[in-house]
């Protein structure tokens, strides 16, 4: 998967089939890191093979994690001969810099061996993503911390972690993930008040006490941990991916398509479903499949006193800030205007040039707002050359290119890559011609 790779997209898709969304991202790169807490295999599948979870795959075998790939989605992990000295490397260093998840392993390898380094991590170039809820949530916890300015690194330690009340600063899942890894093993009881509780965060509960820790209030925003000297292993799966799912719906819509998506976990998806309902798209719900029918026009509602729909994210069970920009896509086809609100982070609206040059009407009020006036579909959007700059804007532009008259070229794929394993041969099967250039 190079980094210059592009994809040539035939516009004017007609996708019909059922496809099936891949294992949750965002799950994968908390559970992978919990295996830390464990000198006892663990086994996890419904993995996704992208380019992020590989990374921190490959990071855990730096540190003496021994992996074992059963299958494509399934992995054994035992972190019984961890090395230490290996968090003093520079291939370390790289390793962990280059992907956002790494921030997970300051909890788990407290939690085991009283220290963890950790490099300023990477990820999208979404706006700043502070590091002071990880930091002052794990402080809480009886640890040190002091940042080496000259080296971008983090180095922490403990005495021992001791339980504590912890009101987080901001509503962050990683923030929440790596605090309560951490507290499975403090000793005394843990309070996290504000917590994420996505279900990503609920599954990684519910592993960790099939591990053997003590872990209630699982699915709202105050956890009680009563910390455990130990932890065993375990086997686990993930959920599918919530993100891919809203994707591909997005994807239906646009492309005026008739795609069942199998296996969605529906029971797990909040306020996704009624979102997109919300911009009159027609989904109909087959036992755990979601069946979107082909649709030629599907029209925004407006709010009860007849105002312009206003779509914004917040914090689980409200509207995840990774679909927002495939709602915008969606609009962008849509009978009627909607304000899409991005709170969250501060540049995921700066792809919308690229929209506009394909000839959808959009006005960009600010970092955060932007106004869609629907075209109907009496525009079609056109083919142009573009460039991804983050997973979720990368998706959406491929998005709005199978649906585009003519051809378009999308760069920097392997943003895309991160995030979803082998889209364009997946979506191919549908009936996209997404053809895979290497530079």
């Amino acid at each position: 998967m190079s980094k210059s790779a592009s994809f040539l997209v035939e516009g004017n898709a007609q996708l019909s089939g059922s496809i099936r969304p891949q294992g949750a991202k965002n799950e994968a790169l908390q559970v992978i890191c919990a295996v830390l807490l464990t000198a006892e295999k663990v086994s996890i599948s419904n993995v996704p093979n992208i380019r992020d979870v590989v990374r921190l795959i490959e990071l855990l075998q730096g540190l003496g994690v021994a992996v074992e790939k059963v299958s494509d989605n399934r992995y054994t992990f035992k972190a019984e001969n961890i090395d230490l000295d290996y968090l003093q490397t520079q291939e370390f260093v790289q390793k962990a810099s280059s992907i956002r998840g790494s921030v997970m392993i300051m909890g788990p390898l407290l939690a085991r061996f009283g220290k963890a380094v950790l490099p300023k991590p990477g990820g999208d170039k979404i706006g700043r993503r502070r590091m002071d809820t990880h930091l002052n949530g794990l402080q809480y916890l009886n640890v040190d911390y002091r940042y080496v300015r000259e080296e971008h690194i983090f180095l922490l330690e403990t005495e021992g972690l001791k339980g504590n009340f912890i009101l987080m600063e901001e509503i962050s899942v990683t923030g929440t993930a790596n605090v309560l890894m951490a507290a499975s093993m403090a000793k005394g009881v843990t309070t996290i008040y504000n917590a994420a509780c996505e279900p990503y965060l609920q599954q990684l509960a519910k592993m960790l006490n099939s591990m053997g820790a003590r872990i209630t209030g699982l699915g709202s925003n105050r956890l009680v941990v009563e910390g455990v000297d130990q932890l065993y292993g375990t086997g686990h799966r993930c959920l599918p991916d919530m993100i891919e799912i809203g994707s591909f719906i997005g994807l239906a819509a646009m492309t005026k398509s008739a795609i069942t998506i199998e296996q969605a976990r529906v029971d797990m998806l909040g306020n996704i479903l009624p979102t997109f309902e919300r911009f009159g798209i027609q989904l109909e719900i087959q036992g755990d499949d979601i069946h979107v029918p082909a649709q030629d026009i599907y029209e925004i509602q407006n709010f009860i006193d007849g105002s312009v729909l206003n779509v914004y994210d917040s914090p689980w069970p409200g509207f995840p800030p990774d679909l927002m920009s495939i709602l915008l896509v969606v609009a962008t086809q849509a009978r009627g205007s909607v304000l899409i609100h991005q709170k969250m982070f501060e540049s995921r609206l700066f792809f919308v040039d690229k929209l506009i040059d394909m000839g959808a009407q959009i006005i960009l009020c600010d970092p955060h707002r932007a106004t869609v006036i629907g075209l109907e579909r009496k525009s079609q959007l056109k083919g142009i050359e573009m460039t991804s700059p983050d997973i979720r804007a990368g998706v959406s532009l491929l998005i709005a290119a199978l649906s585009a008259k003519g051809n378009s070229r999308i760069h920097q794929i392997h943003q895309i890559d991160r995030g979803y394993e082998r889209i364009d041969e997946r979506l191919n099967a549908l009936g996209a011609n997404i053809q895979r250039i290497e530079q």
